[in-house]
């Protein structure tokens, strides 16, 4: 079983458990990034599902990433303004990425105590997180091996 089937099915059951819809759309654009590897912007998203489904549209798919975004099963790159799946969409904690500015690996890091540390920090100042989002940019392994 691939990496990107094993998410879908995760998906699939965490929708189950919410009770929210996981469509076909829904499902599609998850199994795109899943199996991209690295982030994947909308509009790459969209180019590929209008081949699929003539109607796709771009608030079709910035609908469909707004769900799989809430549902904690997509992370949005900041950085990059693109889209990668959620390696581990039960961890409801928060969430580190590594990205490789070379080939654009993303890796998903949980280090549950940096998050909650600057949480700390924040509301000692009087500060009310809603979102974080940390992002280490660099060179993965391979990238690095290959230019040694």
């Amino acid at each position: 079983m691939t990496q990107a089937s094993t998410l879908l099915q995760q998906a699939e059951s965490q929708c189950h458990i919410r009770g929210v819809r996981f469509t076909p759309i829904r499902r599609r654009v998850l199994e795109m990034i899943a199996e991209n590897g690295g982030g994947l912007k909308a509009y790459d998203l969209l180019d590929k599902l209008s081949t699929e489904h003539a109607a796709a549209r771009p608030p079709t798919v910035y609908r469909a990433l707004e769900f799989l975004i809430d549902q904690g099963l997509v992370h949005r790159i900041e950085s990059q303004n693109s889209y990668v799946a959620c390696a581990c969409p039960e961890h409801a904690h928060g969430f580190q990425l590594l990205i490789c500015r070379h080939c654009g690996y993303v890796e998903e890091l949980h280090l549950d105590e940096i998050s909650a540390q600057l949480a700390a920090l924040a509301k000692s100042r009087g500060f009310n997180v809603e979102r974080q989002t940390i992002e280490l940019q660099g060179l993965c392994q391979d990238c690095r091996t290959a230019s040694e």
